[in-house]
């Protein structure tokens, strides 16, 4: 589990792009491919948990909204031991109620599935280079070759989601990218295509509940500098990241490039 305490993070894993925004975490099963990358400064903490411990909380990659509890025992583990003393009750009873707030923790929408389909291919690229196209469903079935019907019976097969859902997704990733950055909501609205900015946070506010002011400003409610303090750097420790801090050097991906690197990849 990586738990962003401040930043974005951008994970690439088989079936498409995460964007996890500060207080997240995005939960990894065991034995899954992924890359997790920084489009600039973030602090973050991993938590591994044994397979058998595992087990009930998912079964995909899935971004999760740490509620106050779930951050104070996450927090708590990533400033403990690698491991716990065996034998400890007051530590099972822990990581009890840990596990119990991360199965009932709510999901984030912030997954991008990528579809497969040579059709739907072309169009994800198409939109994943120019955010803004506003081309309907029917014009890109003569652009692609493809009727209205199949491709809406394709993109609900594919990903899960009508294409419409689909390019909001696509602009909820980008967006959360750019906002992380310090671009302004008026610029981003601009650039993913909206007539409006008022138009771009109507769609922000159905995605995701809040504004995209208030769904950073919320974020940042718990005091970040003194959650990063909390977290003790543990430089070369096998099996754990407990802490880090990197600058936009250390990890440079766009959110653009993620998603394309995936439809090829498929």
């Amino acid at each position: 589990m990586l738990y962003v305490i401040s930043g974005v993070i951008i994970v690439e894993a088989l079936g498409g792009v995460w964007t996890v925004p500060p207080h997240c975490a995005i939960w990894i099963p065991s034995g899954v491919a992924h890359v997790a990358r920084a489009p600039g400064r973030i602090v973050i903490g991993s938590l591994y948990l044994e397979p058998s411990l595992a087990d009930p909380i998912r079964y995909g990659c899935g971004i999760l909204f740490v509620q106050p509890l779930l951050r104070e025992l996450l927090l708590r583990f990533l400033s403990a031991p690698l491991l716990y003393p065996q034998g400890d009750t007051r530590e099972v009873r822990l990581v009890s109620v840990l596990l119990d707030e991360l199965q009932g923790a709510p999901l984030e929408p912030l997954h991008l599935p990528m579809p497969t389909d040579r059709r739907l291919r072309r169009l994800a690229e198409t939109l994943v280079d120019d955010p803004a196209v506003r081309f309907t469903i029917e014009e890109w079935g003569a652009r692609v070759g493809a009727s209205n019907r199949t491709l809406t019976r394709l993109f609900l097969k594919e990903t899960g989601m009508s294409f419409v859902r689909w390019r909001q997704q696509l602009h909820i990733g980008l967006a959360l990218q750019r906002l992380a950055s310090g671009q302004s909501v008026t610029n981003i609205a601009f650039d993913l295509g909206y007539e409006s900015p008022s138009a771009f946070i109507a769609m922000f506010r159905r995605m995701l509940g809040r504004t995209p002011a208030r769904y950073f400003s919320e974020a940042a409610v718990v005091d970040i500098d003194g959650e990063a303090q909390r977290i003790p750097q543990r430089g070369g420790e096998a099996g754990r990241s407990a802490h880090a801090d990197t600058s936009a050097k250390a990890g440079i991906v766009d959110f653009q490039t993620a998603a394309r690197r995936q439809n090829k990849s498929q």
